[in-house]
């Protein structure tokens, strides 16, 4: 597959769906959207990505540059665990 015909993720959005406060939470970034959530959650999101963006910048890389599955085990890597 040549790199014109690979997967490439241009934005990731992150929707939250345990709100139950009322509040509406929107954090957007240039690589990523969260939208929703507790604010617990919207916060864990919000620095999932950061971090994930932080290490793929730190690559020399952005989104639309990196394999989907490397964006994938960062994103799993900056997941807070509880």
């Amino acid at each position: 597959m040549s790199d014109e015909d690979r997967p490439q993720i241009v934005h990731i959005l992150g929707l939250g769906l345990d709100n139950r406060d009322g509040h509406k939470r929107l954090t957007r970034a240039e690589q990523f959207t969260v939208a929703g959530g507790s604010e617990g959650t919207h916060e864990r999101m919000t620095e999932t990505l950061v971090k994930t963006c932080e290490g793929l910048q730190r690559k020399g890389k952005t989104l639309r540059d990196a394999d989907v599955r490397e964006v994938a085990e960062l994103i799993d890597k900056n997941t807070p665990r509880e």
